[in-house]
């Protein structure tokens, strides 16, 4: 039993001695068995690397080439990158007020578009028809998730939609690094397909198919 305390003692003080005690801070590099890639070989600027044939790390870029982000193609019209332009902000320009429609032309192509992303980054959450009842709320992993139905969210102007679906609001992430602008508003229309679908009256049909309705 003696050797026993002894063997342990001295593994405690060994362990100790090595890791260190929880929580103190050093300007030691750790002990890492595995790295796990936290560290990793580097080229650093201006040092010798035999790669290049200039001899060091950093490069010059290849002459003629010129750095740039594609524009967005609207119609015939190309908006260029972080242009102060409504389809890009949903924002009227120079202005905070957030457009009141659709900055694209609302096409059968774009609502289908729309409501191919819809499903696909909407409905977990709020479902596919919008009214919050997704799969994440069902199991429980949302406590909170909006009706897309409410009247708050029927009256927001498009541009508040589209800004929201960007940037997030509350419980809701930003999908803007997801989902291209063109999908943004798609998404942002389909939705507006399906408010409609579940405010509107008969007399919003076409005069030809509301007895088919009033039956």
């Amino acid at each position: 039993m003696r050797y026993f305390l002894l063997i342990f003692v001295v593994g405690v003080l060994a362990v100790t001695g090595i890791a260190g005690r929880r929580g103190a801070h050093s300007r030691n590099t750790p002990l890492q068995i595995f790295a796990d890639m936290k560290r990793q070989s580097k080229l650093r600027p201006q040092t010798p690397n035999a790669f290049f044939a200039s001899g060091v790390s950093s490069q010059l870029p290849v002459p003629g080439t010129i750095a740039h982000l594609p524009g967005l193609q609207v119609g015939d019209q190309v908006i260029p990158p972080y242009q102060d332009a409504p389809v890009l902000t949903g924002l009227e320009t120079g202005s905070t007020n957030y457009v009141q429609n659709n900055p694209l032309p609302v096409t059968a192509v774009l609502l289908k578009r729309g409501q191919e992303r819809f499903n696909i980054y909407c409905a977990p959450c709020h479902g596919q028809t919008g009214e919050g009842n997704g799969i994440t709320k069902k199991i429980g992993a949302m406590g909170v998730v909006a009706n897309l139905h409410d009247k708050r969210i029927v009256e927001l102007p498009d541009g508040e939609i589209y800004h929201t679906i960007t940037y997030g609001k509350n419980l809701m992430g930003p999908y803007g690094p997801n989902v291209p602008v063109p999908d943004r508003w798609a998404i942002v229309a389909y939705l507006r397909t399906l408010q409609l679908s579940q405010l509107g009256l008969v007399q919003d049909v076409p005069q030809p198919l509301q007895g088919a309705l009033k039956k």
